[in-house]
């Protein structure tokens, strides 16, 4: 290797980019009205919020227990109903069971649609339709689930072994027996992994959910922060924390014995 073979001399090319990205920078900056000296001139209430932030109320530990019992009891609930209704949703949109490409592209259609709508935006229409509460939560995380459920299940179901379909539909077997007993023992282990995968996300999900008034620990976060109660938002978040590691744990858990 000769000397002339590790020597750059595309740098002006990197230096190009860099002062492309340099110049995007100061444009986003000036488009945004963005202030990073105010950020650092609110030194003093920054530093009442740590003072305050890293003093956790441990006797304020009690009075979270039911919230998050709520909490749980919404994830687990809400994602039941979810997958309860996705499961037959994706058996329709794929044409492998319905042999209707129409149909399961209308079905896909319905299923993006309720994919783009963000969780909080979700919860704020439920919550001006039904009202604040843990109901809402629950219809809330139902709906997100069944969407994104939805979409896992029937790709799972596109990427199976055609042969035991073929199998059943010679012998005459009509569509809900092709899937019970061709389709079905072929998904179900994803089913289930999904399933796990879906609550770990809800629980996490829940607890932002109470920004707008769908129950749970977020409704005493969003008061703990109104109110200036930081001591008190720190014990929450480390609730939150402790309980979110342990549901992913166990989920990871159980989804790697299901691979």
């Amino acid at each position: 290797m000769q000397i002339k073979d590790t020597v750059h001399f595309n740098w002006y090319k990197h230096l190009f980019i860099v002062v492309v990205l340099l110049l995007c920078l100061q444009g986003s900056i000036l488009l945004t009205h963005a202030n990073f000296q105010a950020v650092f001139q609110n030194s003093d209430q920054m530093a009442l919020f740590l003072a305050r932030f890293l003093k956790p109320d441990f006797s304020y530990l009690p009075s979270l227990v039911t919230p998050l019992l709520k909490t749980l009891q919404m994830s687990i609930l809400g994602t039941f109903l979810g997958v309860l209704f996705a499961v037959p949703i994706s058996f329709l949109a794929t044409h492998v069971i319905t042999k209707k490409r129409f149909l399961s592209y209308a079905i896909r259609f319905f299923l993006g649609v309720i994919r783009t709508i963000p969780n909080l935006l979700l919860a704020a229409l439920f919550v001006a339709v039904f009202g604040i509460g843990e109901a809402t939560g629950v219809l809330t995380i139902a709906v997100f689930t069944f969407g994104m459920v939805s979409q896992l299940i029937f790709q799972a179901i596109e990427t199976i072994d055609f042969g035991p379909i073929e199998a059943n539909e010679a012998v005459g077997a009509t569509k809900m027996q092709v899937a019970i007993w061709s389709v079905m023992p072929q998904v179900i282990n994803q089913i289930i992994s999904y399933t796990f995968y879906a609550f770990e996300v809800n629980v996490r999900a829940s607890t932002v959910l109470g920004y707008v008034g769908a129950g749970g620990l977020g409704v005493i976060l969003n008061s703990s922060l109104a109110l200036m109660r930081y001591d008190r938002v720190s014990i929450i978040i480390l609730t939150i924390f402790i309980v979110v590691a342990i549901v992913d744990s166990l989920s990871e858990a159980v989804r790697r014995r299901l691979k």
